[in-house]
């Protein structure tokens, strides 16, 4: 897949439940596209590693055991879109978790488009991994991994070729993650619905909102997004 390093992509929001795919595809597009991925979760264990005055905020927060405010995350990402691998475009991953994030974020981008140092600045790519409930199940509670290799398999799309065993690392045994278990994954998808689906409410009514079939193979829905992207710039 040849990587298009010259191609101004802009900001990429991917939205979809916990198990859509979202961080592969991320990957991909950054692979691609030569732009960077902005990982929330990244950009706040970068700050408290670092010990900036952000960081420094979040950690006092995070001791408190109360989740980071939507400021200091904004302020965070602000921080991390105006350096300069940023200027063709990203894939914002993480973010925007609230409609409140995704109004902030419009808000500086309507700012940054008419910031003339930066004129590869547009507003967001925003696509949707739709994914059936019941596959979201299959996809996140079959999978498992590798503890000496890393390999991830899936019991009901990818299994390995002996139950519960690692085809590469001697049949080292496979295990699951604690987030893929089901009594933790339905809290998740319950938060997903009552937070994070506002995000892409909100994009709907702005007619920015585009959906994918995620339920596709992983290169189909791939190939659906580089369309997609290439599509809106061509």
């Amino acid at each position: 897949m040849a990587q298009e390093t010259s191609r101004n992509v802009g900001p990429v929001v991917l939205l979809g439940p916990p198990g859509a795919g979202k961080g592969t595809q991320a990957k991909r597009i950054r692979e691609r596209y030569g732009i960077p991925q902005v990982s929330t979760g990244d950009l706040l264990r970068q700050n408290v590693v670092q010990g900036t005055e952000l960081g420094i905020a979040a950690k006092a927060v995070m001791a408190r055991g109360e989740l980071v405010n939507d400021d200091l995350v904004c302020d965070m990402v602000q921080q991390r879109l105006v350096l300069p691998d940023c200027k063709r475009g990203y894939v914002l991953d993480g973010f925007p978790r609230t409609a409140a994030q995704a109004g902030w974020l419009d808000a500086l981008l309507d700012h940054e488009l008419f910031d003339n140092s930066r004129p590869t600045r547009a507003w967001p790519i925003v696509i949707s991994l739709d994914v059936d409930y019941n596959q979201l199940l299959l996809r996140i509670t079959g999978r498992r991994s590798c503890p000496t290799c890393g390999r991830i398999y899936n019991v009901h799309f990818q299994p390995p070729r002996t139950d519960e065993l690692c085809d590469e690392a001697h049949g080292t045994k496979l295990v699951t993650r604690n987030d893929d278990r089901l009594e933790v994954l339905q809290p998740r998808l319950t938060a997903y619905q009552e937070q994070t689906r506002p995000v892409a409410d909100y994009y709907q009514r702005t007619g920015r909102l585009i959906s994918v079939n995620g339920d596709l193979p992983m290169d189909d829905v791939t190939g659906q997004i580089f369309r997609i992207l290439e599509d809106h710039h061509a």
